[in-house]
């Protein structure tokens, strides 16, 4: 079982290089990352279970988070109390985007950033990615609001990029009034 000391700290440098291009078919080990990372994600996201086992609540995780340098990343959902959509994504490309930015209102977070970070990270408030899934299909995914946030910022990851990194340090909250919040 996937715990939070398995999840890399900011600090680690592997989270600052590029991942590399996933080829099909999966290895036995990405297969199992992927269930381990989705029973995680699941687990966090449910109080009683978060408390048990001592997890904070995260919706997604890039597979360099756990120190596999591929482009992989799973996010797992909450979309009524209790219910669950997982999307896993291979080679994940962003292709299109909407105009409107929006930010989240309490500030994001991270799994690998153990600290309080204040600040708006500017992310567009639609986006359609496309990937591959376990199986090696090519997948089309749209996103809107909160899930289109966590899409952008595990292709983030993917490059080496941290949410924190999109905050302004001299202005945290600059331009606030240009996007929406959400």
């Amino acid at each position: 079982m996937l715990l939070m000391k398995d999840i890399l700290d900011e600090k680690d440098k592997c989270l600052r290089e590029k991942s590399l291009e996933v080829t099909f078919p999966l290895t036995k080990e990405d297969k199992k990352t992927v269930q381990d990372i989705i029973e995680f994600l699941t687990n966090s996201q449910i109080d009683e279970l978060a408390k048990k086992y001592d997890l904070r609540p995260g919706m997604g995780l890039a597979a360099i988070q756990l120190g596999i340098k591929k482009r992989y990343f799973v996010i797992v959902h909450e979309y009524e109390d209790g219910k669950f959509d997982n999307y896993v994504i291979f080679n994940p490309k962003l292709v299109s985007n909407s105009e409107e930015i929006i930010y989240v209102g309490e500030g994001e977070g991270c799994l690998s950033v153990n600290r309080e970070v204040c600040g708006i990270v500017p992310r567009y408030a639609r986006v359609t990615v496309e990937g591959y899934d376990l199986d090696g299909n090519k997948i089309r995914i749209r996103a809107r609001e909160e899930l289109a946030v966590a899409f952008q910022h595990e292709l983030d990851h993917l490059d080496g990029i941290l949410f924190t990194d999109k905050i302004d340090p001299k202005n945290p909250y600059k331009n606030k009034d240009l996007y929406r919040e959400i």
